[in-house]
C-alpha cells in the first residue's frame, strides 16, 4: 500500500476540510463532465437533416445509445474498479468523449453521428467512478447531495456557456461543443487531483455505513436477489424519472421554440439554479436523520412530492394558470426533488439499513442502465413512429403519467422495505 501524502493525512485529521473539499471536488468534476456531454443541446441545428430526419434528433439518439451502453458496461466496470485506478479511468474517458466532439465538428454528418455515439460511450461511467470516492462514509449524505445537485446546476450552466460561445465568440453549432468542453479541462484536472488525495473511509465510517467493497458477478447477483421487490419498484420509478428528466433537459430549447418563447442565454442557468437550490434546501437536513429506516421513508415522501409537483405544474400550465417559464422552473424543481435521491443517498441508505455488503454505485448503475434504455426507446419511437407529436405535447404526456404511476411504485417499494426490516430484525434476534 502506498503511503498517504501529507495533504491526505491532513484531510483525515480534519473532518470539516475533508467534507468541504470532497464535496466541492466531486461537484466540480461532474459539472465539468456535463461540459463534454450537454452543450450541443443548446443548438437547434435548424435546417440540417440526414436521411429525412432532423439532425439534432439523430445526434441525441446517437449520443444516448452510447451513454445507455455505457451504463450497462458500467454495471461491471464501475462496481469492480479499484480505488487506485479510478482517477486515470476518469481522465481517459473524458479524452475519448472529447475526441467524439472533434468528430462532430470535422467529419461529414454520417460520421458525426459516430462521433456523438463515441462521445456518450465513456461518459456514462463517470458518475459511478466519482461517487465511489464518497460512498460508505458517515457524511455520505452531505457529500452525495453535493454531487447529486451538480448535474442540475451543470445542465443550465453548460447550456449558457455553449450559448455564450456561439453568440459572443461567433463559434458555429458544430464546433461549439468541443470548444465549450475544452474550457472546462483545467478545473476538471484540479478536481481530479483533489479527489485523488481523499483518504479512504475510516473504522467509524465502516461501523456506521457498512464496508463497501468491489463486487464480482456472484456478489452482484446475490444483492439483486436479496433486495427483490423494493429494488424492482424503485428502479421502475427511476426509469420513468430518467425518461422525463432527459426529455425536458435535452429539448428545453425546442419546447420554448414551439411555445413561441424567446429567452436570453442565461435563462437556462437561472432556471436550473433555482431547481438546484430548492433541492438543496429540501434534502440538506436529512443528513441529521441517523435512523436509516426513517431516512428511507422520508426520501420516499420527498420523491412523491417531487413527482406530484411535476404533474400539478403541468396541469396548471395546460390550464393557462402559470407561464411557460414558471412551468419549466417548477417541473425542474419537481423532477430533481424525485431524481436526485436515487443518484447516491437513497441507495447508500438502503445498503446501510439492510446491512448489505456491496456498493451503492452498483445499484445506481442498475437503475441508470434501465432508465437510459427506456430513454433510447422513447427517442427511437419519436424518430420512427411519433413524428407528429411535438416536444411540448410529449413532455406534458410524460409528466401526467409520472404523477399517476409514482404513488403505486412507491407504495410497493415501502411494502418491500418493511419486509426487509422485519427479516433483519428476526435474524438479529435469532
Amino acid at each position: 500500500m502506498n503511503p498517504l501524502s501529507p495533504f491526505t493525512r491532513w484531510l483525515a485529521r480534519s473532518p470539516v476540510a475533508f467534507t468541504l473539499l470532497a464535496s466541492a471536488s466531486a461537484f466540480g468534476a461532474y459539472t465539468c463532465m456535463y461540459a463534454f456531454r450537454r452543450p450541443f443541446t443548446v443548438g437547434t441545428f435548424e435546417g440540417r437533416e440526414l436521411w429525412g430526419f432532423k439532425f439534432k434528433v439523430l445526434l441525441v439518439v446517437a449520443q444516448m445509445l452510447g451513454y445507455a451502453l455505457s451504463k450497462f458496461t458500467g454495471i461491471k466496470f464501475v462496481s469492480e474498479a479499484k480505488p487506485g485506478t479510478r482517477i486515470t479511468m476518469i481522465a481517459v474517458l473524458h479524452a475519448v468523449a472529447w475526441l467524439g466532439l472533434l468528430m462532430l465538428a470535422l467529419l461529414p454528418p454520417e460520421f458525426a453521428l459516430v462521433g456523438m455515439f463515441l462521445n456518450g460511450l465513456p461518459l456514462g461511467m463517470i458518475w459511478g467512478l466519482v461517487f465511489s470516492f464518497l460512498e460508505g462514509r458517515r457524511v455520505t449524505e452531505f457529500l452525495g447531495l453535493g454531487l447529486s445537485v451538480s448535474f442540475i446546476f451543470a445542465s443550465g450552466w453548460v447550456k449558457s456557456a455553449g450559448a455564450t460561445v456561439m453568440k459572443s465568440w461567433q463559434v458555429g453549432e458544430l464546433w461549439m461543443p468541443a470548444v465549450t468542453a475544452a474550457l472546462f479541462v483545467p478545473p476538471l484536472a484540479l478536481c481530479l487531483w483533489v479527489m485523488s488525495q481523499l483518504p479512504p473511509p475510516d473504522e467509524r465510517d465502516i461501523a456506521e455505513r457498512v464496508k463497501r467493497e468491489p463486487m464480482d458477478k456472484a456478489a452482484r447477483r446475490r444483492l439483486l436477489r436479496e433486495l427483490g421487490l423494493p429494488l424492482a419498484a424503485l428502479v421502475g420509478l427511476y426509469l420513468l424519472l430518467s425518461v422525463y428528466r432527459d426529455l425536458r433537459d435535452t429539448f428545453m430549447v425546442d419546447v420554448l421554440k414551439e411555445l413561441g418563447q424567446t429567452v436570453k442565454s442565461d435563462f437556462f442557468g437561472r432556471v436550473e439554479t433555482f431547481a438546484g437550490l430548492g433541492v438543496i434546501v429540501a434534502l440538506a437536513g436529512l443528513w441529521f436523520i441517523r435512523d436509516h429506516w426513517r431516512a428511507l421513508g422520508t426520501y420516499l415522501v420527498i420523491i412523491l412530492g417531487g413527482t406530484t409537483l411535476v404533474g400539478a405544474s403541468s396541469a396548471l400550465f395546460r390550464a393557462g394558470t402559470v407561464s411557460a417559464s414558471w412551468w419549466i422552473a417548477l417541473t425542474g424543481l419537481g423532477v430533481y426533488l424525485a431524481y436526485v435521491p436515487f443518484n447516491s443517498i437513497l441507495f447508500d441508505r438502503l445498503l446501510t439499513a439492510t446491512r448489505r455488503v456491496g456498493t451503492a454505485s452498483f445499484l445506481i448503475y442498475v437503475a441508470d442502465a434501465s432508465g437510459y434504455a427506456a430513454t433510447v426507446a422513447l427517442y427511437l419511437g419519436r424518430l420512427f413512429g411519433l413524428k407528429g407529436v411535438g416536444w411540448t405535447q410529449l413532455t406534458m404526456m410524460l409528466a401526467s403519467g409520472l404523477a399517476w404511476v409514482s404513488p403505486v411504485l412507491l407504495a410497493l417499494a415501502w411494502i418491500g422495505l418493511k419486509r426487509q426490516r422485519h427479516a433483519l430484525s428476526v435474524n438479529q434476534s435469532a
